[in-house]
């Protein structure tokens, strides 16, 4: 299969010299820093990125955007040859110098000195072992030839750049002690300490919080500003494109099918799988009427008060604990056929709420489920009953299914403990219907084919749809959805959402939604509570919150999101 051929217009650079049309830092008479041709990479002999061209201009940001498995990561990182087992061939040529042709030796010098990375994941990039300031004044040292002592000030004086509080004590201190926003700043930091003419940016925000992301996508352009530097961001996220970069470059299956100056590209984009991307935003289809006031209450609490025991210091600690009180004073009513959406951010108590709601955490105050109170349903040995009406569909698919079980056993595992009573072959029969339900079996008569597969035979997206079948096939009223998109990509978070969707209006379910995407609030939701710290700062209509948002860490929410 060919590489499509780009439009002229949106492909092609202004001449050396003359001033790129997407201004910025990089307009003016900057040159092209870094121009890459004709750039395959395999694995096995099998081809993954298919003869691939773009440039990069001094001070310039360019992203290029693609779902997973586009090729968009595999392609950048190839560059500086850090995927294993992959065959490069192309041209990649920094200021006049070939990256494909140098040896391990000399490359080894361009990495993290003309050329850094902030990966996706700073808790798994940064050693566990080592403190912040270990890490980044090792590439002081040895990139820069500093002292010990020299390195020290330098680090200190590279976090507090980066916007991190008390940067002397963050130096000391080690990943799991920062927060994910002081991570992934400090990511930041290693990455500038040698000054490099291209960052490439894999991801930086996907693992932060809504108003964190909005926090390093500033901070990553006021540096770039300052140094001068150019960027190559990677990311699926279109809306962060459209905040931060000059030009970006779209790729689909190891091709890259269009490329152009942001707001072109964006507002009239010539490849089907642009304009694909751009219409994946998640689409309201819920039902609008408001609750009657005779309907039944699903979930409801009042007070509730969820607090986890801490070691207290000094000798006090021997004799009792503390408690840090994780969620405090919460309201909450959902009715029957309504979405309840819960926002904040990471350590808001929004995931302790949802483990609350299942009966997988003691709490204070009142917390039923149709009518039932947990405790009472506790004291008279109900908990069964009680937990077949409450559901629950995880973050990440993957994790959340056993890997040793086929889609029969994961899918029909609830029916063991709920309906004891059913037969093997009418156990297979509910559990075919319910993967028909989500989407995954177009004819039930046909779908024994899937059941004998394991989870890693499919894609993120039908693992999510497992997930959802699951939860449904023993009837419940009630779904608690966490974070149920956040690891999908945009087209299939607007598949699944819409699943979601269809189902709430055929079955009459009711959804309790934990999310930090004020887009999957807004495309689901009827009723929103806001959570800081703890506490619910704001509740009330959706459309109501998010428009005319009274507290000030909403308004931040939303601004961040827009």
């Amino acid at each position: 299969m060919s590489a499509p051929t780009l439009p002229a217009a949106r492909g092609s650079l202004p001449p050396e010299g003359a001033a790129p049309p997407w201004g910025g830092p990089a307009a003016g008479l900057a040159p092209t820093l870094l121009e890459v041709k004709n750039l395959r990479v395999s694995f096995g002999g099998q081809e993954v990125v298919h003869g691939i061209d773009f440039s990069i201009r001094a001070g310039e940001k360019l992203a290029l955007v693609g779902e997973s498995g586009s090729g968009k990561t595999v392609s950048a990182l190839s560059l500086l040859r850090l995927v294993h087992n992959a065959e490069v061939t192309g041209t990649a040529l920094l200021n006049g110098r070939d990256l494909l042709a140098l040896t391990e030796r000399q490359l080894r010098a361009v990495r993290g000195d003309e050329v850094a990375v902030v990966f996706q994941e700073p808790m798994s990039a940064l050693n566990p072992l080592y403190s912040v300031g270990d890490q980044i004044g090792e590439v002081l040292q040895l990139k820069k030839g500093l002292t010990p002592r020299q390195a020290l000030a330098a680090t200190v004086e590279l976090l507090a750049s980066t916007g991190i509080p008390e940067p002397e004590r963050r130096a000391t201190a080690f990943p799991h002690q920062l927060s994910g926003g002081q991570r992934q700043r400090a990511m930041i930091a290693m990455a500038l300490a040698s000054a490099p003419k291209l960052l490439l940016a894999d991801e930086p925000t996907t693992a932060l919080d809504v108003s964190l992301r909005g926090q390093i996508l500033d901070l990553l352009a006021d540096l770039q500003r300052q140094h001068g530097m150019a960027v190559l961001l990677i990311t699926h996220d279109l809306n962060l494109v459209r905040r931060f970069a000059d030009r970006v470059a779209v790729m689909e299956q190891g091709h890259l099918v269009e490329q152009g100056v942001v707001g072109e590209v964006f507002e009239a984009p010539q490849h089907r799988y642009t304009r694909m991307l751009l219409a994946s935003k998640p689409e309201r289809h819920v039902e609008e009427a408001p609750a009657s006031a005779d309907a039944e209450s699903v979930l409801e609490a009042r007070g509730l008060r969820v607090v986890y025991p801490v070691p207290l210091a000094g000798l006090k600690g021997w004799f009792r604990k503390g408690e840090f009180v994780a969620v405090q004073g919460a309201d909450l009513d959902l009715a029957a056929g309504r979405t309840l959406g819960v926002i904040g951010e990471s350590g808001s108590g929004k995931s302790t709420l949802a483990l609350a709601a299942l009966g997988l955490l003691p709490h204070q105050g009142k917390l039923s489920v149709t009518g039932t109170d947990w405790n009472l349903a506790k004291e008279r040995g109900h908990l069964r009953s009680l937990r077949q009406r409450i559901q629950v569909v995880f973050q990440d698919p993957f994790s959340s299914l056993s890997p040793r079980m086929t889609i029969e056993q994961i899918v029909g595992e609830g029916l063991l403990v709920h309906q004891p009573g059913l037969s093997v072959a009418e156990r297979r029969e509910r559990v075919v219907r319910a993967l028909a339900d989500v989407g995954l079996v177009d004819d039930p008569a046909r779908g024994g084919d899937w059941l004998q597969r394991y989870p890693h035979e499919f894609s993120g997206g039908q693992r999510q749809r497992l997930a959802i079948a699951r939860a449904l096939i023993v009837e419940p009223r009630l779904l608690v959805l966490d974070e149920p998109t956040s690891a999908l990509d945009v087209t299939v978070q607007k598949q699944v959402l819409e699943l979601l969707q269809r189902l709430q209006r055929e079955r009459g379910l009711s959804y309790l939604l934990i999310t930090h995407d004020v887009d999957v609030i807004r495309a689901m939701a009827h009723q929103v509570v806001v959570m800081k710290d703890g506490a619910v700062v704001e509740s009330g209509d959706v459309h109501e919150v998010l428009q005319n948002p009274v507290h000030p860490y909403t308004r931040v929410l939303v601004q961040a999101a827009a």
